[in-house]
């Protein structure tokens, strides 16, 4: 999650509603997520470039979407939420264009991380990266967001719209798959 000390996002928020201030308030939020962002959004589209492309995305559909943002969840919930939704439907229009079937999906994933330049990982690194995209779509996002964010079973809840229970099943299950890719390819 975010580092800064300094950002107070009810007043972050409160700015944002005012037209006067709303570009140097978004410009805090910019500030404030993309690191945290742009790494969520990595787990999913794995490419760095792709990466990049998405977290301007996300940005640019909650600039032109703050008006509807109500308050009810917090401000990072909200932009996690347009984070991961951009990144799925990133991700499924790259596979469409490539004639994927679910089963190359897989493939397709881990042929992006390999080709990457931006990657540093080791083959253990690799090997985790692929054992998490073995996994349901909703698992590898469930397993991420509690294994690398570190984020509550409730938060992910909110961003997802999945009861915290069924959250907590599919992490375990998650983990589990993992375990046994390892145990598999060992």
């Amino acid at each position: 999650m975010p580092r800064n000390s300094t950002y107070d996002e009810q007043q972050v928020i409160e700015r944002l509603r005012h037209q006067a201030t709303a570009r140097d308030a978004f410009a805090e939020v910019i500030n404030h997520y993309s690191s945290p962002l742009y790494w969520q959004i990595r787990r999913i589209v794995i490419d760095h470039d792709d990466t990049a492309d998405v977290l301007q995305n996300t940005f640019i559909k909650a600039w032109t979407s703050i008006d509807n943002f109500r308050g009810d969840a917090k401000l990072s919930t909200w932009l996690y939420k347009i984070a991961v939704n951009e990144s799925i439907t990133f991700v499924n229009r790259k596979k469409q264009q490539a004639g994927l079937s679910l089963d190359d999906e897989n493939t397709f994933l881990t042929a992006s991380l390999e080709s990457d330049p931006y990657f540093d990982g080791d083959n253990a690194q690799i090997r985790l990266q692929q054992a998490i995209e073995s996994l349901p779509e909703k698992q590898r996002l469930v397993f991420t967001m509690r294994y690398y964010d570190e984020m509550r079973y409730e938060q992910i809840s909110e961003i997802l719209g999945t009861s915290v229970g069924a959250l907590k099943a599919s992490y375990h299950h998650a983990v589990k798959k993992i375990e046994a890719f390892f145990e598999q390819n060992d």
